[in-house]
């Protein structure tokens, strides 16, 4: 076997691997009939880390779609056709998230919800934009933006607007100006390091020390250190899940009480079961979906997601679920249109949905709010100003 063959061999065995198939839909890819067929099950591929240690935002963000694709096809599919979902296992990894954006081509998906990741969206992107795959990602890095393709748009808002609503409530409404940073060095992390450092700084405030680590650093204990050697009134934390959850718990470990303020990851039970319960108590939260009992639409959901999942649904879930439906939509309002015509349908959609009313704009961002909570009690609750 030459080497060219193996390289090409070992790059099959990882995507095959890294595929799934939902136990109550078909496999997807292998049949003559296509997504973009006029009969036969539409093909949506579902890309998210379901391996790893993002794992656990990937099986959120199946559970929200699952839910939205099971509801639409009982009550009967688009225009008769049943909706078939493909899973596919990014790992977290953008390298496997391109291998998997020419797999998704290949097998005639027409397009893609996920991923929740934006370093795998954006090295995603200009395979899915290439071959006219409308994607619907929970990515919320402002690059997701900077990439610029029509076919890409977010179910939720960007790092812009949960980070602009954190600085005005810690600056304007509760007048704290001693803030330290850390934040990781990923899409992510970079993301939400970037537009809060710009909400600051257009309050006239800079950060007291920026701390910077690496995507899978698991020791700050040198950064923490130096926080705490520059006593703030609060820390701004921009990582994911599990690494939020470690460096709360270490900041804890080396005696530093003041409360950390960030978005979405502070928000889920991760983080919580990671830092502790105690540690998170005090954290600032800023989110567009802060509990399952904000309305009636909430505690349907939660309500149908726990006799679905056997679990509480949580943001990332609802986040999800919202733009399964806005795809739903844009392809029952198009008559299951494909390519441009399709990607026109979703911007065009305008969805009063979980996180708020989607209506989207030329960079494919549809909803631009978020609220403040507050970890109280165990729970995120809403703050009270």
């Amino acid at each position: 076997m030459s080497l060219l063959t193996r390289r090409r061999f070992a790059i099959l065995s990882t995507v095959a691997a890294a595929t799934l198939a939902l136990p109550a839909c078909s496999a997807p890819g292998e049949d003559e009939e296509s997504g973009s067929s006029n009969d036969g099950p539409i093909k949506i591929a579902v890309v998210n880390a379901q391996s790893g240690q993002l794992s656990s935002l990937g099986a959120w963000e199946l559970k929200g779609v699952k839910l939205a694709v099971d509801e639409w096809n009982k009550a009967g599919g688009i225009n008769g056709r049943q909706i078939e979902l493909g899973v596919f296992d990014d790992q977290g990894d953008p390298t496997v998230g391109t291998n998997l954006a020419r797999k998704i081509a290949s097998e005639g998906y027409i397009a893609m919800l996920g991923t929740a990741e934006s370093a795998v969206t954006i090295a995603m992107a200009p395979i899915l934009q290439q071959e006219e795959i409308p994607n619907i990602t929970s990515g919320q890095s402002p690059g997701l933006v900077a990439v610029k393709s029509p076919f890409l748009f977010l179910n939720g808002p960007t790092s812009t607007t949960y980070d602009e609503t954190l600085a005005k409530y810690i600056v304007d409404t509760k007048g704290l100006k001693n803030i330290a940073m850390i934040t990781n060095n990923g899409s992510f992390g970079k993301g939400e390091h970037d537009a809060f450092t710009k909400a600051l700084a257009a309050r006239g405030v800079k950060p007291v020390t920026d701390q910077v680590v690496t995507n899978d650093q698991k020791d700050f204990s040198a950064a923490l250190t130096n926080i705490r050697q520059k006593n703030p009134q609060v820390i701004f934390v921009g990582a994911e899940e599990v690494q939020s959850g470690l460096i709360v718990k270490q900041a804890r470990d080396l005696g530093i009480k003041v409360p950390f303020a960030g978005a979405a990851p502070q928000g889920t039970p991760v983080f919580f079961d990671t830092a502790g319960a105690a540690n998170v108590e005090g954290t600032i939260v800023s989110s567009p979906y802060l509990s399952n009992d904000i309305d009636d639409a909430s505690r349907t959901f939660a309500a149908a997601y726990q006799a679905a999942h056997g679990e509480d649904a949580e943001m990332h879930g609802a986040k999800a679920y919202d733009g399964a439906q806005i795809m739903l939509t844009a392809l029952k309002n198009s008559n299951v249109a494909t390519g441009k015509a399709l990607a026109d349908a979703i911007r065009a959609t305008k969805h009063q949905g979980l996180l708020g009313d989607f209506a989207y704009d030329d960079t494919g961002v549809g909803i631009f709010a978020t609220s403040i909570g507050t970890i109280t009690g165990g729970k995120l609750v809403a703050a009270a100003g």
